[in-house]
């Protein structure tokens, strides 16, 4: 696999903000891990050989660098703002049923309790609640998408006292 391709993959991870993600491509498997709670995610990279040489591995290990003015603005815009990340791994669905309108929607206000969305693990419905009041600032899934445990779901902007 290209350099370009797991750069490509690792930008895919950052943008779903996915923990890992494994690739299989011409009997070769890449499996990309991040931490996702540091500020400079480390990416290491495990590269698997075909079945032929399966012992030789390979690590890589990137860091995302982001630019000094970039952390201090995303420093302020996470001290106004308290990400809801999934409890679980399951499948994200914003309403309640599939043609009923979205818990909520971008700029809602919402109150700490109050249900944002379901996440069906192992075929039960998991509400997931606003911990805190504040407005939608951000609605990082798509319904219907699978997402992992850790993966933000919503940004709500916090309410100024």
């Amino acid at each position: 696999m290209k350099e370009a391709d797991i750069r490509k993959y690792a930008a895919l991870m950052t943008e779903f903000d996915l923990s890992s993600i494994e690739i299989t491509e011409d009997g070769a498997t890449v499996r990309l891990e991040r931490d996702i709670k540091t500020a400079q995610p480390s990416v290491p990279v495990q590269l698997s050989a075909p079945a032929a040489d399966a012992h030789a591995h390979s690590y890589v290990n990137t860091q995302i660098q982001t630019p000094p003015a970039a952390q201090t603005e995303a420093a302020i815009e996470q001290q106004n703002s308290v990400s809801v990340k999934s409890p679980m791994v399951g499948l994200f669905y914003a309403a309640p049923a599939e043609n009923a309108e979205p818990y909520v929607t971008l700029g809602d206000s919402v109150t700490k309790g109050q249900t944002l969305c379901i996440v069906e693990a192992m075929k039960l419905m998991n509400e997931i609640a606003a911990e805190e009041d504040g407005i939608i600032e951000k609605i990082c899934v798509p319904n219907g998408q699978m997402v992992e445990y850790g993966t933000e779901l919503f940004r709500i902007r916090r309410q100024s006292a």
